[in-house]
């Protein structure tokens, strides 16, 4: 018996028709093929370097990325989070909040989802040695990328905080919440 879709997951597939819809009249975004960076995304094999139609896809196959990161962090990780990177394979995704515009940060293949996992170790290393709560990182504001979206890992909430400091504005109250009153924008 397969379990049912997370409020996150459906969030998600949602606000990747909304891209999709987006992407059918202004067109699919490319990036330089790169053969040694490969993702279920490319849609056709090019030559190094050649800008090569990409599209988001879904997973298929379950990972236990985020046991080992709980294992790491001697603490359990919040569902929400789990689900957010586990859904499709992806890169980076722009897109506007009430609050301005902002990158949603996904994985482009197994060896991304390992990165990621580095990442979210040395962002939580960082917390704990500050004595701040443990946030999860999912998005980057745009255009500078300097402060992160993150979310609390006690309660699920989402926050904006600069790194290295406490949360300092609450967005929403779950992830699904926030993902649902995104817009995709266009490409660059």
């Amino acid at each position: 018996m397969s379990k049912e879709p997370s409020e996150v997951h459906l969030a998600l597939k949602q606000f990747m028709q909304k891209v999709t819809g987006m992407c059918e009249e202004t067109g699919w975004p490319q990036l330089p093929y790169d053969k040694e960076w490969p993702s279920e995304c490319w849609q056709h094999e090019a030559d190094e370097g050649v800008l090569t139609l990409w599209k988001p896809v879904q997973q298929t196959v379950a990972n236990d990325m985020f046991e080992r990161l709980s294992l790491a962090l001697e603490t359990d990780i919040h569902p929400d989070i789990k689900d957010y990177y586990s859904v499709f394979w992806s890169d980076p995704l722009p897109a506007k909040a009430s609050q301005g515009e902002l990158s949603l940060i996904q994985v482009w293949n197994p060896e991304d989802l390992e990165r990621l996992r580095a990442n979210l170790i040395g962002h939580a290393l960082e917390k704990k040695r500050r004595k701040l709560p443990l946030t999860l990182f999912f998005a980057v504001t745009l255009p500078d990328g300097n402060l992160v979206l993150s979310l609390d890992n006690a309660d699920g909430s989402i926050w904006l905080e600069s790194p290295g400091k406490p949360p300092h504005q609450r967005l929403a109250n779950s992830l699904a919440e926030f993902i649902r009153q995104l817009e995709p924008i266009p490409f660059e």
